[in-house]
């Protein structure tokens, strides 16, 4: 998943406070936070980033909570992880935030697999989210474990008469699961075990398509070479303008999050 260290942040986040913990599938974990703090929360937000800020292991929420007090010393001591708003729930003050559970070398993984009711991170944001109009004649949804927030909340939103294809990669066959999407969109799960090798069935099948006619909206995110693949794909074979692809790299193979954001700010320079 997405990562890097935080420094000292002048911004006091929300402290959130977990209120229950599912798994969706083996390998994603649904967090549902709720209390007050959520006050407030903006709407239409799903699909939106976030940045969670991790307690330590062991470290009391006092403690947390003291880190960002106005006289607090500036130390770089908690991780901090880039996710994405799955849903919020004004009325019963609740949020769903989304982990894939990959192992504990993560501190996010760790973090979602030890969760349990009163467990507490931070959060800052939400940014906007990533497609704010629904405008296509047809749409491309593609995404993999890390980005089936982002394309669930994408394929939710969209008006219920919106024709195209989804396609998710997932790492077993049981991760395959029911989603909410529009009737007129066909729902394609390819299964790849091993994600820390890199995949070419997404690009295999989203080259081998039919290709339709009129304007086309995509909603597409995932590992970083996937994503590279695609977007050369779909900008220069099939000429899509960017205004209409959403189009990102969330992780990358052997890279934590700081190095691979690093890396995306060199490649767009």
């Amino acid at each position: 998943m997405r990562c890097l260290v935080a420094s000292k942040l002048k911004r006091r986040p929300r402290f959130l406070t977990v209120r229950r913990v599912r798994y969706l599938s083996p390998h994603m974990i649904r967090v549902t936070f709720a209390g007050p703090e959520l006050e407030g929360f903006p709407l239409g937000h799903e699909g939106a980033n976030c940045k969670l800020v991790l307690p330590r292991d062991g470290e009391s929420r006092e403690a947390f909570e003291a880190y960002f007090a106005p006289d607090a010393p500036e130390e770089k001591i908690h991780p901090v992880r880039t996710y994405t708003i799955r849903s919020y729930r004004p009325v019963e003050l609740e949020l769903d935030i989304d982990f894939v559970a990959h192992g504990d070398e993560g501190p996010a993984t760790r973090w979602a697999q030890q969760a349990r009711e009163g467990s507490f991170l931070g959060l800052f944001g939400p940014s906007q989210p990533k497609i704010t109009e629904f405008y296509a004649e047809w749409y491309l949804v593609a995404a993999d474990l890390s980005a089936m927030p982002v394309a669930e909340a994408t394929l939710e939103a969209m008006p219920a008469e919106a024709r195209g294809v989804a396609v998710f990669e997932v790492p077993s066959k049981e991760d395959i699961r029911e989603i909410k999407a529009p009737a007129g969109i066909e729902l394609h799960w390819l299964v790849h075990e091993n994600v820390y090798q890199p995949s070419v069935a997404q690009f295999d099948f989203v080259t081998s398509m039919n290709w339709p006619i009129g304007v086309v909206q995509t909603c597409i995110a995932g590992e970083s070479s996937v994503i590279k693949a695609l977007r050369g794909y779909l900008h220069n074979e099939r000429k899509l303008p960017k205004k209409d692809t959403y189009i990102s790299g969330y992780w990358k193979i052997g890279l934590v999050e700081d190095e691979h954001q690093k890396m995306k700010r060199a490649e767009a320079a």
